[in-house]
């Protein structure tokens, strides 16, 4: 059975447990992203086990373009598809609408793309995004949503949260039917709502009334980390919070760097997602507690020491600072690998310590020296 059990407040931040078909998550939690079934970097579901990872977030439209969902589907759906038995979140396919915004054409029913793989036309509406996610089995959906521009006007802002509010809808509608069919790979599937409005207050404080009245498994906040400033989504989130229900989880999502998760984290967010851990180790930028490392850089070619001394990440337990910058710059996968798991490793274990000052009460003063640690540069 679904339930959200809040453990304990510290101010604003909240100390929760989600219990779900596929396992409790932790919360506060960051989820790694795997976009196509797969963390980019060659990490394998054993490493993620590995590293602590609670939830993999992959993504509706890609798996949709490739390999298609009703082939996952006919392989059990991803948790068998992938061998995870763990949380998986699935996006709608929302976020496409915008950032793949030169190859598609918004309507009511939803929207029409031109795949970014071969160019055929896709059509993608609120039941097309349920069905997909409804055969890849996941256990967190999306519902399907406009992100719209941060810096977009206001009038078109208004009339793309209202139609996906209407959107929201139909979503639930479809989720209900699909969970109650025979051949439905996860009938305890849960449906996430999206709160959008870019940078207007007064849109995204009336959004989140709205779906907040329509009892929804958990609530996300949307369309931050697009082109704003980092003070505007932090007001955003100040404002759209106290307007979400409290029993359930909130989700701030595509967010972000260490010190954007505990500011977030202070203003009531329980879930996060970002591509930056995997896509900096990719480039050899690798972040420690004093700071962020380009291990391209002269400096290290002879520097014996792991990548953060003290971290007990499979990468820092046998490997070079000066080894690691040699794969890299011979253009060795292993590199990238050793980078982007030590990257994933940190943030699981910055969250790790977040759920654990947030119990003792010390939130603040765990927020404040991990920010002058980041903030050193080494």
């Amino acid at each position: 059975m679904t339930e959200y059990k809040l453990l304990t407040c510290d101010g604003n931040a909240k100390r929760a447990q989600y219990n779900t078909v596929h396992g409790i998550i932790q919360t506060p939690v960051f989820m790694n992203v795997g976009t196509a079934a797969a963390i980019k970097g060659a990490l394998s579901t054993e490493d993620l086990e590995r590293i602590g990872c609670q939830v993999e977030l992959s993504n509706t439209y890609h798996l949709h373009v490739r390999p298609g969902d009703e082939i996952v589907k006919k392989l059990g759906g991803i948790h068998k598809f992938m061998n995870w038995n763990r949380p998986v979140l699935t996006d709608s396919g929302g976020f496409q609408v915008f950032s793949l915004a030169g190859l598609r054409k918004i309507k009511e029913e939803g929207v029409t793309f031109n795949s970014h793989i071969d160019g055929r036309k896709i059509f993608m509406g609120p039941e097309e995004s349920m069905k997909i996610q409804s055969n890849l089995g996941s256990t967190i959906a999306m519902a399907f949503d406009e992100c719209a521009p941060a810096l977009a006007d206001k009038k078109y802002v208004t009339n793309s949260v209202d139609r996906t509010t209407r959107w929201l809808e139909r979503c639930k509608a479809k989720i209900n039917e699909l969970n109650s069919l025979d051949d439905t790979v996860n009938k305890e599937q849960l449906l996430f709502g999206i709160n959008q409005g870019a940078i207007y207050a007064d849109i995204r404080k009336e959004h989140a009334k709205k779906i907040a009245d329509m009892e929804l498994d958990g609530y996300a906040i949307g369309g931050l980390a697009v082109g704003e400033t980092h003070e505007q989504m932090y007001e955003i989130i100040e404002t759209v919070v106290p307007y979400l229900p409290k029993d359930k989880p909130t989700y701030l999502m595509g967010v972000g760097t260490p010190a954007n998760i505990l500011e977030a984290v202070e203003r009531g967010i329980d879930f996060f997602d970002c591509v930056y851990p995997s896509r900096n180790g990719r480039h050899g930028h690798v972040y420690t507690n004093l700071g962020k490392l380009n291990l391209f850089n002269q400096r290290y070619e002879l520097d014996e020491r792991p990548i953060e001394e003290g971290c007990k990440c499979p990468t820092c337990q046998r490997y070079s600072r000066a080894y690691i910058r040699h794969l890299l710059k011979a253009k060795e996968m292993l590199g990238m690998r050793l980078c982007v798991l030590h990257n994933l490793y940190f943030y699981n274990t910055m969250m790790e310590e977040i759920r654990d000052a947030i119990d003792r009460h010390e939130f603040a003063e765990y927020k404040r020296n991990k920010l002058d640690g980041l903030s050193q540069g080494c």
